[in-house]
């Protein structure tokens, strides 16, 4: 009999929407952002310009939901779009300096966020729960991140 209080899939989903709603609370009132468009300026912020693909398939979200929280976040200034010459299908998104400055605010209270829930742990907990997760996420990585990883290392 399946018991979905013991059942890791289903944990994990849970876990995970609690997490994402918890610290979207620490910035969507001050800031006005979904935890979409928070994923999406959070992977800008950490890799420069990239494109709207590049951020559906590290993030595991949509392309829709990708497009349409690009959207709304270029509209109030914190990212610009930028579409390549030779292949207008080709977008190219990239924080603004505006997108910093609010990015820049947010780190700190996302970090604090997770020192929070960290710290339900003890130190080594932690460090042994990042591994498994390290670990997890891996083994489950889709086959083309597997081959793009396996061809950045090389």
């Amino acid at each position: 009999m399946l018991n979905l209080d013991h059942f890791l899939p289903y944990q994990l989903n849970v876990l995970a929407s609690r997490v994402s709603s918890q610290l979207a609370s620490v910035y969507a009132e001050r800031f006005g952002l979904s935890i979409a468009e928070w994923r999406v300026m959070a992977h800008l912020a950490q890799n420069r310009e990239v494109s709207v693909r590049d951020i559906q398939r590290r993030v595991d979200m949509d392309k829709s939901k990708v497009s349409r929280a690009a959207a709304h976040l270029e509209e109030t200034g914190l990212i610009k779009k930028r579409v390549n010459a030779q292949d207008r299908r080709l977008i190219r998104l990239a924080l603004t300096p505006k997108g910093e400055r609010v990015f820049e605010q947010i780190v700190p209270l996302a970090l604090d966020y997770e020192a929070q829930l960290l710290g339900e742990l003890s130190a080594a907990e932690a460090a042994s729960f990042r591994a498994m997760v390290d670990r997890l996420l891996a083994a489950t990585r889709p086959a083309d991140q597997t081959d793009a990883a396996a061809d950045e290392a090389a």
